[in-house]
């Protein structure tokens, strides 16, 4: 019987067999569904049920008889690696009939074989029960079986003595392991400040104990028999670094599936990302290099005058394409963009031309307006209410779009607006590229492109709560790029107090500048091409002379201090609705004008005469 050594195996195990000569019962919590590292031959660990471990290392200990308990087989012997079949003669020994190797029984009669070992005299024993979590349905209004079961429990804990036994003369008790999903599924009065009841959790399994399995399991991958030593220990380090925080059930599941699409076993990271994010297609290597490489016209005639802003933010996509940020480690997005600076100067444009440059459709991206997500427990919607909350069964927003399209640009607008507690979430999303939604169900970022825009540093606040500019358009950008980047780590370091979120957010700060008179005039020609073409699609031909293109764009760049967006709501007022007006109280049977001249007045009015 092979026998993990002491420095391997994990802290619940070690716990529990120092305890054994000290404690009479235990309640195992946590991750008892999940597999377990052992070791199956000398030097190699494999990933077995926690039965197994639990069976061969109270074997080791001294145990020679082990019986397992579950509320659907019954009582059974547990037989240790490699130990003898004694089914049959432990069972009638304690006075039940066995079939086939199991005794049936109910809450009854489980209490009364609890108390004949705990009780009893001969070899140590040890009772193994699994599901205790269902033994009852509820853990404070008990059931009088289920009363009478669990106080029998707590009384054999305080009877129960240990005594000299085996090879060595140990002290060991004969002692009951309850197996539950959490600590509180059993009744309180059992568990709390009882003296002779250990409570040990057992939690997921660390990198040591992923290490411990991947050998094992990355051999079994096509491809392994003929790999270098080289090659396999590649293999293994990436399962080991993609799969933080999953099971080592996951693990054996991921390497299942790698076997199943004949994934190679220099593709245990691809076989990770399928197992994660539940589709076969990478849609980033997909997408043609040279679109990338080509996209810097295409980008910076939809966002105008933001040179650096569209170089920075190409350079970003360039990574996550390629995938050779560092930041795949782990599962983390892959990328991540921050962009700041003054209103309707191409924030959200960009985000959106990105996602057409990757996904061809720009209304493909996830977007959400984080001025709605200001009160304390608005992180409900975005990830689902609890158990028991109205809402549950629902899921939340960002869990819900993620998982049914984990290849997307996800784009947090006015980021400032957020409660506190929403950042917290951004930082695990940032840091592990995961999220748990209310429902328990992890969700992966790992595909992912994040995007937050934000107006931080714009403006700022005096004594008396005034609101001032912080930074303005008669500024050279660099000064209000300084400016703006200062003001974001301050609110961040100091203002919520959470520098690790810059932190993660790192260099991929992007400040855009004002828009300055000579992008406001580009901005305004190609916006009045955009109204005049789509009138041309109405049935219209409608040119502008030259003395009302001029008296339109004075109009429009009078004021600049709403950007881009500016403009288009000053075009809307003086040139789409009088043209719309226009048009409308006009014979039908002409559909070639020119606008000669622009009537400014309560409401604007356009002067419209046959076209040359």
């Amino acid at each position: 019987m092979a026998i993990l050594p002491a420095p391997m195996k994990p802290r619940w195990l070690r716990d529990l067999l120092r305890f054994l000569p000290l404690k009479s019962q235990f309640v195992l919590s946590g991750s008892v569904r999940d597999l377990q590292a052992h070791e199956t031959t000398p030097g190699s660990a494999s990933a077995v049920p926690l039965s197994m471990v639990l069976t061969n290392e109270l074997a080791a200990a001294g145990y020679e008889r082990i019986l397992a308990y579950d509320p659907i087989a019954g009582l059974r012997v547990a037989q240790a690696t490699g130990a003898p079949a004694t089914h049959d003669a432990l069972l009638q020994e304690l006075g039940l009939q066995s079939a086939n190797g199991a005794a049936p029984a109910g809450t009854d009669l489980l209490g009364t074989v609890l108390e004949r070992v705990v009780l009893g005299v001969g070899p140590a024993t040890a009772v193994i029960v699994d599901f205790a979590s269902r033994l009852i349905m509820r853990s404070d209004v008990l059931a009088a079986a289920e009363h009478q079961l669990f106080t029998r429990a707590l009384v054999l804990t305080q009877r129960a003595s240990a005594r000299p036994v085996g090879r060595n003369r140990s002290p060991l008790f004969n002692s009951i392991l309850w197996l539950v999903d959490k600590e509180g599924d059993l009744p309180d009065w059992l568990i709390i400040d009882n003296p002779r009841l250990r409570h040990i959790p057992v939690a997921k399994p660390d990198r040591l104990a992923r290490r411990a399995v991947a050998a094992s399991l990355i051999r079994s991958l096509p491809g392994a028999r003929e790999a270098s030593s080289e090659v396999l220990g590649r293999a293994e380090q990436d399962l080991v670094d993609e799969t933080e925080g999953l099971l080592l059930m996951d693990l054996n599941a991921i390497v299942g599936l790698g076997r199943a699409e004949g994934l190679n076993v220099t593709a245990v990271a691809d076989a990770v990302r399928r197992y994660k994010v539940g589709v076969t297609d990478d849609e980033w290597r997909k997408i043609e290099r040279s679109k990338i490489a080509s996209a810097e016209d295409f980008v910076a005639r939809r966002v105008i005058g933001q040179t650096h802003a569209v170089t920075h933010m190409l350079d970003i996509i360039k990574r996550a394409a390629t995938g050779i940020s560092g930041a795949r480690r782990g599962g983390r997005p892959r990328g991540v963009a921050f962009l700041a600076g003054p209103t309707g100067v191409g924030k959200t444009e960009l985000a959106k031309t990105v996602t057409e440059l990757l996904f061809g459709d720009e209304t493909a991206y996830i977007r959400f307006d984080m001025s709605e997500f200001s009160a304390e427990h608005a992180d409900q919607r975005l990830l689902g209410a609890p158990p028991g909350y109205v809402g549950y069964d629902v899921g939340g927003e960002l869990t819900n779009a993620i998982r049914e399209k984990p290849f997307s640009v996800v784009l947090f607008d006015e980021i400032e607006k957020a409660h506190p507690r929403i950042l917290d979430k951004f930082l695990q999303i940032l840091d592990d590229g995961v999220l748990t939604s209310g429902r328990g169900d992890r969700v992966y970022f790992s595909e992912a492109l994040i995007v937050f825009t934000s107006n931080l540093g714009i403006y700022s606040t005096d004594s008396s709560g005034a609101r001032l500019p912080n930074v303005t358009a008669a500024q050279p950008y660099d000064e209000v790029r300084s400016k703006v980047r200062s003001e974001i780590d301050s609110h961040f370091k100091v203002v919520l107090n959470r520098p690790e979120i810059l932190n993660r957010i790192g260099e991929n700060i992007i400040v855009f500048d004002f828009i300055r008179p000579d992008v406001a005039v580009r901005i305004f020609e190609q916006m009045v091409v955009s109204i005049l073409s789509n009138v041309k699609e109405a049935g219209y031909d409608i040119s502008l002379a030259a003395a009302a293109r001029t008296q339109l764009q004075s109009l429009c760049l009078a004021d600049l201090s709403n950007g881009g967006r500016g403009i288009r709501n000053q075009l809307e007022a003086h040139l789409t609705n009088p043209l719309a007006r226009a048009l409308f109280e006009h014979e039908r049977g002409a559909a070639r004008f020119e606008i000669s001249k622009v009537v400014v007045g309560v409401t604007t009015s356009l002067v419209l005469g046959p076209a040359a």
